[in-house]
């Protein structure tokens, strides 16, 4: 079926749907990965975004249910050269299509997406249009131009969890009404370290991680005040990753202002940016992101070659840290954006990229076992 990609810019895309009719609008966005298109589809940093996978060949092991990173498929549209329609995985148990089909997803084929990724690297990225019912270029380059900017925009809201869960043996259990959200919610307060995570739009891995870590873990939206997580009295506290600009997201930021030397506190991704702006920094959007999982980081500690994963369209201004206080622990060597920090006081640090991968490699997951011994130094 016939579709047009339009960029608010004015360049346009002759294309394919391979999911049926529809219409869908979003930042348009890259990623360099090789595999893991269910991960990158259903993690919540994708809120309001269409994705162009650069690898050319898409969907040749299908989807299964243990690969996801959360609840739902997150992207607003998802582009490729090819799609492959028959999958051969012995996990598979649905194709792509379906999948996207089943979520009223549009995927999107057989244009130049080299092309689109270089556009990108050289204009930014952008706000843009598809649609298979209305191909006049003209009026879908005017519909590009009316869709709201990613800078600005509050999208943790729609992604953050609304009831308080536990995360018990790789799966969430909600935390009836009735409960009192108070220090009586551990149990396993002796055996385990008690964590509670902001979900700014958390990955389902980060929390398995935590899981195999010795972490007993509550999950709180991402409006939870200081004064309930000072009610519920936990070891540590974790700020999840998640879609968008930081800067508007200023009720976690006061929250997290409000909680800085109260208990340790490890951030990633969205939660790195959110820890910097408590701490006084500032963030800009970057041209067209770091989305991926092959970004070079330098651990400025140690002296070695991370190889990353990283999904992220804003970053922390490095000018803007009070290194009296701060100290760069992490850089990107792409482009020298900060990477991660750490307080020279205080047990908190923070990294831009994902350590839990999904996808990607595991060269960053030590992370976990620094959060856990900051929890036992503490």
């Amino acid at each position: 079926m016939k579709a047009l990609l339009a960029l608010e810019d004015g360049r346009t895309f002759l294309c394919s749907s391979f999911t049926g009719a529809g219409e869908t609008c979003g930042e348009v966005v890259f990623n360099t990965s090789m595999t893991g298109y269910q991960e990158v589809l259903t993690d919540p940093s994708y809120r309001g975004q269409i994705v162009t996978m650069t690898y050319p060949l898409i969907g040749s092991y299908g989807v299964n249910p243990e690969d996801v990173e959360s609840s739902r498929i997150q992207v607003s549209g998802f582009l490729l050269r090819e799609y492959q329609n028959f999958p051969s995985n012995f996990r598979s148990v649905s194709t792509l299509a379906d999948y996207l089909k089943e979520q009223g997803i549009l995927g999107i084929e057989e244009f130049d997406t080299r092309a689109l990724t270089r556009h990108i690297r050289k204009a930014g990225a952008m706000r843009a249009f598809i649609s298979t019912e209305d191909l006049d270029p003209l009026s879908c380059v005017r519909k590009a131009k009316k869709i709201p900017d990613m800078a600005g925009r509050d999208l943790v809201k729609t992604v953050t969890t609304k009831t308080p869960y536990y995360w018990i043996d790789g799966k969430p259990v909600f935390i009836s009404s009735d409960v009192n959200i108070d220090s009586t919610i551990w149990k396993h307060r002796e055996k385990k370290h008690s964590v509670v995570a902001f979900d700014f739009g958390i990955k389902y891995n980060i929390l398995r991680l935590l899981e195999y870590a010795g972490c007993e873990v509550v999950v709180v939206p991402a409006s939870t005040g200081a004064d309930r997580v000072k009610a519920m009295d936990p070891d540590a506290i974790f700020f999840s990753n998640g879609p968008g600009d930081p800067e508007p997201v200023a009720y976690a930021v006061k929250t997290i202002r409000m909680l800085l030397g109260y208990r340790p506190m490890f951030g990633i991704c969205l939660g790195h940016q959110l820890l910097a702006l408590a701490l006084g920094a500032k963030t800009f959007k970057l041209k067209f992101g770091h989305r991926g999982s092959n970004q070079p980081v330098k651990n400025l500690l140690t002296g070695k070659i991370e190889i990353t994963s990283q999904n992220h369209g804003f970053a922390v201004d490095t000018k803007s840290l009070d290194l009296k206080h701060i100290e760069i622990t992490h850089i990107n060597l792409n482009d020298n954006t900060l990477e991660g920090f750490r307080h020279r006081k205080l047990p908190v640090f923070a990294v831009q990229y994902h350590p839990e991968a999904s996808p990607g490699p595991h060269d960053a997951k030590y992370l976990f076992d620094e959060f856990i011994e900051l929890i036992k130094n503490a």
